[in-house]
């Protein structure tokens, strides 16, 4: 059994972390840190998981008694973390860390971006490895294809609407139930904190493209999922670049290519990513959906876990989606 352990386990991918972790096969969970809860039991906070545990939050962290760590704080505690931590770590523990400290590529970075439709032969020899952003997974699982193909050349529109769970447990002003129902407003347009990961992987397959990537992200009037509708200019036609996505997408545990139109409850609980491809005169309508906190977190966090231990990719997250 591979023996586990979470830091900051009160926020919700931590909850979906524990949801997917006490029903893998092989894993058992050591300790949940969380300072604030220290002493109350798991359910006090994951109601959902009711019946399934009866762990309890602790302010300890049992380095030497587990075999990986999942970093589940908030973005900048990470990196605070492996500077105070680092010296005590096991040398054979490995790290996932699901914050965005350590997704760019920069001298002293140990940590592999954790996208297994990109970098699968890096994670599984990784010790560390740095789970991609939801909004960036996306995005990335829409234009890979392209860029691998030397596709990308001039400008990418994207519009991409959220889950108010994107926002973190911490209520704030836009996700206080009175104001997000039946709301919607853009946030954070053309400077989205994930589009230097998203434009770094793109160059990883198309080396040179720096093109403008016109992100317009969208708060919607629901708990979880991603819906991205991305445009480019494509002289191809579409039968060739479908091709492109299938080959691309060949032998993936959990991305795939639909032939008809795609909606949001195809992947919500799920840890799928499905991308649909069309065209218009001469534009290239690509859409992505996943599901924010699993493929866009926690299930990508196991995913990446289980390619590192070498287990099969897809225990754990035998998922059923919403459907209705």
């Amino acid at each position: 059994m591979i023996k586990t352990g979470i830091i900051g386990g009160a926020g919700y991918t931590a909850g979906e972390l524990l949801r997917l972790l006490i029903n893998h096969p092989e894993v058992e969970i050591v300790f949940v840190n969380s300072s604030s809860n220290a002493g109350n039991k798991i359910t006090d906070v994951h109601s959902g998981l009711y019946g399934e545990t009866d762990l309890e939050f602790t302010d300890q962290m049992l380095f030497d008694k587990i075999d990986v760590l999942f970093l589940c704080m908030g973005h900048g505690d990470s990196q605070k973390f492996m500077e105070t931590n680092g010296a005590e770590l096991p040398a054979s523990l490995k790290i996932i860390d699901l914050a965005n400290d350590f997704r760019l590529k920069a001298d002293g970075n140990k940590f592999i971006y954790g996208l297994p439709e990109l970098n699968r032969e890096e994670i599984k020899k990784s010790q560390y490895v740095a789970n991609p952003g939801c909004f960036a997974t996306c995005i990335q699982l829409a234009l890979l294809p392209l860029a691998k193909n030397g596709l990308l050349k001039g400008e990418v529109h994207v519009n991409a609407i959220t889950g108010s769970t994107g926002a973190g447990v911490k209520p704030g002003a836009t996700s206080h139930f009175s104001w997000r129902n039946n709301n919607i407003s853009i946030y954070k347009p053309f400077k989205h904190q994930h589009l230097p990961e998203i434009k770094q992987s793109l160059a990883q397959l198309q080396a040179g493209y720096d093109g403008v990537i016109n992100f317009i992200p969208v708060r919607g009037d629901f708990p979880r999922g991603i819906f991205a509708s991305i445009y480019l200019d494509c002289e191809l036609e579409v039968a060739d670049v479908i091709r492109m996505y299938e080959e691309f997408y060949a032998g993936q545990s959990f991305t795939f290519v639909a032939n008809k139109t795609i909606d949001l409850k195809q992947v919500v609980n799920t840890n799928k990513g499905i991308v649909q491809v069309e065209k218009y005169g001469n534009k290239l309508l690509v859409t992505s959906i996943i599901d924010n906190l699993l493929k866009g977190a926690s299930g990508q966090a196991v995913h990446n876990m289980n390619l590192m231990f070498g287990l099969d990719e897809k225990a754990g997250l035998h998922l059923k989606p919403s459907a209705f």
